[in-house]
């Protein structure tokens, strides 16, 4: 069962006076990556088949997931009412498939499969409440709100399956950060950058990968606080079997906050078209 729906979202208050045009071209892409939800379902419930528990949650999860595609491409045809959605995610879907064919995960386990969509999920309950405390156009700020809380559920759902498979596979420590590490180094794989790509570029310029992933995530983290880093690696640690007290998460926060910045500050550096990439967006 759905916690809201798009008609539960006060479209009429939007304001496209505070609608800040580099938030615009994040939600595109951020439209086009959730809509495909129902492909990642299909995967998981191959890879737990037989786990009709799990199985039924993974449909309602996607459900949400194709939701909060639907939803952010209404609010990104309202603050660009000339962007062609369907057009854009032809390409994306087009040009775009994630390596999701096999019967058994890609992961090595099941344990390591939800352990890798906790990582997911904490990314994403911590972009969007990162947007939700800094934009001002109040209907983004709105379903910022609702998909972040959905994403938070979507942790707390993935996270009590793994510990019950964890009980069962005993994935050691060490493997069980190896796979969250290597998960979160996949947010640079080619989904988000092809995506900002196909949502923003005029059809037929050609995809520029490094062009494409540093502007993306030069843009997507300027909305990042200390706070939302803090709670990202609280879920992260939680998630792989690491205490949330104490010091280690209090360094493991401050060391990513310090990465979040040079990363970012590298991309700045590193981007003189900059000006001619976005022009053509």
């Amino acid at each position: 069962m759905k916690h809201w729906r798009i008609e539960d979202i006060e479209w009429g208050g939007f304001d496209p006076s505070r609608a800040a045009p580099d938030v615009v071209p994040l939600i595109k892409a951020a439209a086009l990556v959730e809509r495909n939800g129902q492909d990642y379902a299909h995967y998981l419930c191959r890879v737990f088949a037989g786990d009709s528990d799990l199985c039924e949650a993974i449909q309602l999860w996607a459900i949400e997931e194709v939701q909060h595609g639907e939803a952010l491409a209404c609010w990104a045809r309202l603050a660009d009412p000339d962007w062609d959605f369907p057009a854009a995610r032809q390409r994306f879907n087009d040009g775009y498939q994630p390596p999701l064919h096999g019967e058994t995960s890609i992961r090595g386990s099941r344990t390591g499969e939800l352990i890798a969509r906790c990582m997911v999920e904490t990314g994403t309950s911590s972009y969007y409440t990162a947007l939700a405390d800094a934009c001002q156009e109040p209907v983004l700020k709105q379903l910022c709100r609702h998909i972040a809380a959905d994403e938070f559920r979507h942790y707390k759902l993935f996270y009590n399956h793994m510990r019950r498979y964890q009980a069962r596979e005993n994935i050691g420590s060490t493997r069980r950060i190896l796979i969250a590490a290597r998960r979160i180094g996949e947010s640079e794989d080619d989904e988000l950058a092809f995506a900002y790509h196909c949502a923003n570029s005029p059809a037929g310029t050609p995809y520029d990968r490094p062009v494409s992933t540093a502007i993306y995530l030069d843009g997507a983290m300027r909305y990042y606080r200390f706070g939302h880093i803090r709670r990202g690696m609280g879920m992260t640690l939680k998630a792989v079997g690491l205490p949330t007290r104490g010091r280690l998460p209090d360094l493991a926060s401050r060391a990513a906050w310090w990465w979040l910045d040079w990363r970012r500050t590298r991309l700045t550096r590193a981007l003189p078209v900059r000006s001619s990439a976005i022009a053509s967006a």
